[in-house]
Order: structure tokens, then C-alpha cells, then sequence
């Protein structure tokens, strides 16, 4: 029987802080301690599994499914794309430029030069606040919306009536090409909006990732022959390196229900699955309610994609950063990450500790196919967790 991988990533789902968060001004962040004693949340699903078995959560099962760990980054960073790639098997030793007082006016000067219109803005903002109070004079003058945040992005946002999609993202592969070496951002980020104020963003946001500066997990997956399927934003964080198909999605529920098509069809090798409304929609808003309420829509289609796990499947279940609703901060925060490794060939209730990197689960995944895992960073967990070898 062929052989599957289902990766999920909980887009900032962190389970407390990492001890060099004080660097980060992360303090007392606690992204999953902040949601998990709300009403709406319930996760019964990820409780058998062993989520609250990890390390520092509290209030485990007595007989947890999967084998589990507590996730600690050695990157230098704690944005999306770091910590995906970290996942992916690389350790970024410096961290992504950030822009907390704009971009430099040369910076700037050279993407209107090469774009053909002028700039608003620029400078780290909410992205629905932004055209709130930009949206109006963007559409009185044409000029683009160029905004950041604590991440290491270059966000444009753009009226649909003003700047059609297709142009939104001909000026993002401009900025993306711009913005190289010292200026390397993690993602160039098209921001479409709509209507009369206030106005509001379309779903038809799109990702220019820097590309990864080696192989990933997914690279040497392909390159051996493997299928490497990308749900959500994943393919957009690789820059598409790696990936033999894609799957764009609306929110955290698409997102499951298409990785529930895909559980049900034949493939051999990667499923990558980013499920970024625990971020976007409720981390960076501090809406700890609704990420609360999200965590349990998951739980509840979890249910059914374990019901339709093939014998030799292999699902995992783990986070990027953390983004804690409840503190003051709408950025991410510097946290642990939850491990959860589940199939029948997996020993449950596996305690498997503190990694010192994200990287195991690359080397893992390469490991569990029969390829060399020296060829990236990480070290397979399979032997601590299989009662026999693949």
C-alpha cells in the first residue's frame, strides 16, 4: 500500500513561551493557554491524540493515540516563513529584515519608478485598519498602499475598481524582484480591497515568498519522485519550490475539507496543509473567542479525517509561531509548537520531550519515505516512536 504524509500546520498555534522570549518582548505569551478554558472551546479530538499531554500544556489523557513533543525553534525568527521552513528542514540563523519605522526612501523611490505610481503609507499598520484611513486617498489619487507589520513583508493593498487584481499582482512580482540582498523580506504581499468605506479586503490575497536558500523536505520529496501537494498558503511560502500541485483555499474550513478530498484520493508522498484563519483572522485580531470557536470547527473535522486515514498514513499535526489573542500585542509571539504524530504504525502516548528544532519533523517525513535525512537539518523521531522500521 502506498505510503501517505498529511502535515498540518495550526497557523500560530503556540502552547507557551520559549525561554529567549523576553528578547522578542514576547513575555507570558501562551497562544493555546489563552483559548483552551473559553466555552467555545472543545477539542476532544486533539485531547485523545495527546495535545494536552505535551510538555508545560497540562491536563492530559491517560492513554494518548499519538506519539507527541514540544517544538522549539532555532531559527532566528518567529514569522510564517521561517518557521515553515525551519518545518521543511532549514535553520535560518539570521532573521528576516523588518521595517518598524517604514522602508528606506530608496527602497521606496525605486518601486514607484518602476511601477509608475506613487506610495501611502509606509509604515508597519493593521491591514484593515490601513484602508480604513488610506483607502480614501488611494482612491482620489491611484497612488498604492504600501504598508509592513512586525513580520519581514511588503504589503500592497489596492482597490479592485483602482488597480484590477491581475495588476495588484504584475506590482508584486516588480517589488518582488526589487526586494532581494539587503532588502530580502520573507513575502511581498498583494492586498486587494472592495466597496465604498468602509472599505473591505477580497479574498484574493497572494504570497511572493523569497525563494529558500537550499532544499527543503519537499524538494527531495519530488526529486525522488513523490507527490507534494500544497493546501492553503504553503506553496506560496516555498515560492512554489518543490510542489507538484496546489491547492488555494477561503479559510480554515476549505482548507480541511479539501485535505478531506484529498484523503480520500490516490497519491504517494506529501501532504502539506497550512490552516492560516487561527493567525490571520483571530491571533493578530485578539480575538481570543474566535480562535477559540476555530479550534473546535477543526477538532470536529479532524474526527473525520482520522476516520479516513489509510494503514500506512502518517498525520502530524504542529504549529509555526504563536500568536497569543490575549496579550496586548497583535504580532506573533516566540513559543513552543505542538508535535502531534499519529497513524497505526506510530506507538501512542510516546512522550517525546523537548526537540531542539522544528527541523525533526522534515527529517521525519523523509525518513518515513526511506531517504536520507542528512540531506537537511533535523533528526528523524522514527526510530523513538515505530515498533518497526519501514
Amino acid at each position: 500500500m502506498k505510503k501517505r504524509v498529511f502535515l498540518i500546520v495550526l497557523d500560530s498555534m503556540g502552547i507557551g513561551e520559549m525561554p529567549d522570549a523576553d528578547i522578542w518582548g514576547d513575555q507570558g505569551s501562551n497562544t493555546l493557554g489563552a483559548i483552551r478554558h473559553l466555552p467555545v472551546f472543545s477539542c476532544p479530538n486533539l485531547a485523545r491524540l495527546g495535545l494536552f499531554n505535551i510538555k508545560g500544556v497540562g491536563g492530559g489523557v491517560a492513554f494518548p493515540m499519538a506519539s507527541f513533543a514540544r517544538m522549539r525553534e532555532a531559527s532566528a525568527g518567529k514569522d510564517t516563513t521561517i518557521g515553515h521552513w525551519e518545518i521543511a528542514g532549514i535553520i535560518s540563523q539570521k532573521p528576516l529584515p523588518t521595517y518598524p519605522n517604514g522602508f528606506p526612501s530608496d527602497v521606496i523611490t525605486a518601486f514607484e519608478q518602476r511601477v509608475g505610481r506613487g506610495t501611502l503609507c509606509n509604515k508597519p499598520y493593521s491591514g484593515t485598519e490601513v484602508i480604513r484611513d488610506y483607502g480614501e486617498a488611494h482612491m482620489r489619487t491611484g497612488k498604492l498602499i504600501v504598508y509592513t507589520s512586525a513580520d519581514s513583508v511588503f504589503q500592497i493593498a489596492a482597490h479592485e475598481e483602482i488597480v484590477p487584481v491581475e495588476e495588484l499582482y504584475r506590482i508584486c512580482e516588480i517589488a518582488r524582484e526589487l526586494l532581494q540582498g539587503e532588502h530580502a523580506v520573507g513575502r511581498v504581499i498583494a492586498r486587494p480591497f472592495a466597496g465604498s468605506y468602509p472599505f473591505v479586503r477580497t479574498p484574493r490575497r497572494h504570497d511572493y515568498s523569497l525563494l529558500p536558500p537550499t532544499d527543503t523536505m519537499a524538494d527531495i520529496l519530488a526529486a525522488n519522485g513523490f507527490d507534494t501537494i500544497s493546501v492553503g498558503k504553503i506553496y506560496d511560502i516555498f515560492a512554489g519550490k518543490g510542489f507538484s500541485e496546489s491547492f488555494r483555499t477561503a479559510d480554515n474550513t476549505d482548507g480541511m475539507e479539501q485535505t478531506l478530498a484529498l484523503a480520500l484520493r490516490d497519491f504517494e508522498g506529501l501532504c502539506f496543509v497550512n490552516l492560516v484563519d487561527f493567525d490571520a483572522v483571530y491571533g493578530h485580531r485578539n480575538n481570543a473567542e474566535g480562535y477559540a470557536a476555530a479550534m473546535t470547527a477543526f477538532d470536529t473535522q479532524l474526527d473525520v479525517l482520522l476516520k479516513n486515514l489509510h494503514p500506512n498514513d502518517l498525520l502530524l499535526i504542529t504549529a509555526d509561531h504563536g500568536c497569543d489573542p490575549s496579550t496586548p500585542s497583535t504580532d506573533h509571539s516566540r513559543e513552543y509548537t505542538p508535535l502531534l504524530i499519529f497513524g497505526e504504525t506510530v506507538r501512542g502516548g510516546v512522550d517525546l520531550g523537548t526537540r531542539p528544532t522544528f527541523a525533526d519533523i522534515g527529517a521525519t517525513v523523509l525518513d518515513y519515505f526511506g531517504l536520507p535525512t542528512d540531506v537537511i537539518a533535523g533528526e528523524s523521531l522514527l526510530p523513538l516512536i515505530t515498533a518497526t522500521a519501514f
